[in-house]
């Protein structure tokens, strides 16, 4: 049964109904010391209550326990609540949006300071891959622990990153410290996802999801001036600032969620048991719910396939050197082997294999892979190329490239609607994919040191319209063929994918950067300056020392320019396989699904 928060004369449902709730204590002498546990007599108390109820009125008894949690929550708590979790929500989106913002404004002068400008694309891949690995486990602390335990625990991840950034003193601290920092953001930004599907409709679920990505919309052009600030004064603040204020700004969310939890727990919704299990036996338990195989499998498989793409061309002999060819050949066979172990051999393999191979699912994930992929061959270097190339400070850097985030974060909004209207998606995706296409080949036409900066503004509106349409339509058409107990996996696999899509278009960058500038800056600066070219490529700073006009200056320019059009052809190159997946998705009718249970978005 689903309550729409907009509906006046909605009525609160009773919350007398109960389920239990298998306690994750390790053993059951703990157990029974819990002043929490209920007795036994509670437990069989509550199943008499709910026996009778029909099953819109109480959460899934064959759910797991993080989904029969929140299904309690959301069949317990009001219209308000639903307002105040949304209202954090969307709060937590703003703090994710503005830091991301400033940080990645600074990172280009932050590399340049350790004069490692070069290591941009290697410090996005490895980041980028342990986030990747991350989303699995992160998932399943959602769905066994609970939405409130993994929330709160991905919080503290980000801000131990922020603190790291913020005191790193080389290159080698600071890409440990983008690690942690990447994968708690993105896993508490995953778990906001989560929770944002567990309390939305199907028909209502883009609409929700866009209106908790809307803080782009503030935040692209607040984040740049606000980098520029921090840049001329101490860039670690930054950092800083925010592992203050994020605990802060999530604290609010996760009281919601636990104090509604408990309000479950009290009017019987959920009713603790002893697990039963000795200390041993629960770390089997979680061994196997967890997949702890299957995770350092896919991890070490990514970090050790994509790293090489990068690092290969600084090797003594290139792609011939022997610990490349190692890295490559263990790294594949890392990831052929966690394909056979999900399949035949893990006791609870991470999704049901039926469900893996959904055409929704294949088809969302590679065309979210393809996306960020094309994407990445040439975002990296794209602010740095926009104030060498057309001269333009930071802050002004910042606000070009920012349009994406503006456009795209309103654009979803409409798109959220059009699903609601239309209850399909597939069409919106139909017409997205060629234009995006379309504009990307554009952007290689433009990236001439001649082209006015005017024409390459114009193309990021439209890619920003082509691009928000395919964050929102790949989200609605993986989720439309997951039930509720599943939903968290598929978006941890669409997020997986996307992420692996990141990584290799960083690779992808990476090696077209690091085998075309070099080369550029040798044969197009002046005699004078020639002998510089090492000092050149590696400090952004140092390009821009040379005024506009200049002969090393305008060779510089050159250099940029060749490289940013090898990237943008890779890119569109890759995007036409995008043509292939879009037809692959089915064309569910979302306005007919009940996915959920209680009070919803």
């Amino acid at each position: 049964m689903r309550v729409n928060i907009f509906n006046r004369d909605a009525t609160k449902r009773d919350t007398t109904e109960t389920v239990t709730e298998q306690d994750p204590s390790v053993g059951s002498g703990e157990a029974t010391s819990n002043t929490n546990n209920a007795s036994s007599d509670d437990i069989e108390l509550a199943q008499q209550r709910t026996a009778d109820l029909p099953l819109s009125e109480k959460p899934e008894e064959t759910a797991q326990g993080g989904v029969k949690e929140i299904e309690a929550i959301t069949l317990s708590w009001s219209k308000p609540h639903v307002v105040i979790a949304y209202v954090c929500m969307f709060l937590l989106y703003f703090t994710n949006a503005f830091q991301a913002s400033i940080t990645s404004n600074l990172s280009a002068y932050i590399t340049s300071g350790f004069e490692s400008h070069s290591l941009i694309p290697v410090i996005s891949i490895v980041s980028n891959v342990m986030t990747a690995a991350a989303y699995l486990p992160i998932a399943k602390i959602l769905d066994v622990w609970g939405r409130p335990v993994g929330f709160s625990f991905m919080t503290m991840i980000a801000v131990l990153g922020m603190i790291l950034s913020a005191t790193c003193k080389d290159i080698e601290t600071y890409c440990a410290a983008q690690v942690f920092y990447s994968v708690g953001f993105t896993g508490m930004i995953f778990s906001v996802d989560v929770i944002t599907a567990d309390t939305s409709s199907m028909r209502d679920r883009g609409l929700a999801f866009a209106f908790t990505s809307s803080p782009y919309i503030i935040t692209a052009f607040a984040g740049p001036k606000a980098a520029e600030n921090f840049y001329d004064s101490n860039w670690r603040w930054a950092y800083g600032c925010w592992a203050i204020v994020l605990p802060v700004v999530a604290l609010p969310l996760w009281w919601t969620l636990w104090s509604n939890k408990r309000k479950a727990t009290k009017n019987g919704l959920l009713v603790k048991k002893p697990s039963g299990r000795t200390w041993l036996q629960s770390t089997w338990f979680y061994i196997v719910e967890f997949d702890l195989a299957g995770v350092i499998l896919i991890a070490a498989g990514l970090v050790l396939f994509l790293l090489p793409f990068s690092i290969a061309e600084s090797a003594e002999n290139e792609w011939r050197t022997a610990h490349i060819i190692v890295m490559l050949v263990i790294g594949v066979a890392c990831l052929i082997g966690f394909a056979v172990f999900e399949r035949w051999v893990a006791p609870k393999p991470f999704i049901p294999y039926a469900l893996l191979l959904s055409r929704n699912i294949m088809g969302a994930c590679l065309l979210d892979a393809t996306y960020q992929i094309a994407y990445y061959c040439w975002n990296a270097y794209f602010t740095s190329y926009l104030q060498v190339v057309y001269n333009q400070s930071l802050a002004t850097a910042g606000y070009i490239s920012g349009i994406f985030d503006v456009v795209s974060g309103i654009w979803l909004l409409g798109v959220g609607f059009l699903i609601r209207y239309t209850g399909r998606y597939k069409w919106l995706l139909q017409i997205a994919v060629p234009l995006y296409i379309l504009f990307v080949g554009l952007l290689i036409y433009f990236r001439r040191p001649e082209t006015g900066i005017g024409y390459i503004i114009m193309v990021e509106i439209f890619i920003s319209l082509a691009g928000g349409t395919m964050i929102i339509g790949q989200q609605v058409a993986i989720m439309a063929v997951a039930d509720h107990n599943d939903v968290a996996a598929v978006l941890a696999i669409l997020g997986l994918f996307g992420y692996m899509g990141g990584a290799v278009g960083n690779s992808i960058s990476g090696a077209i950067w690091t085998n075309t500038l070099p080369k550029a800056l040798q044969e197009y600066l002046p005699a004078e300056t020639v002998d510089q070219w090492e000092a050149i490529y590696d400090d952004l700073t140092v390009q821009l020392s040379y005024p506009i006009g200049d002969a090393t200056r305008d060779a510089i320019i050159k250099a940029y320019a060749l490289a940013q059009q090898r990237m943008l052809i890779a890119g569109t190159a890759i995007m036409a396989l995008a043509l292939i997946w879009v037809f692959m998705l089915k064309n569910i009718k979302v306005s007919d699904m009940e996915q959920v249970k209680g009070v919803l978005f």
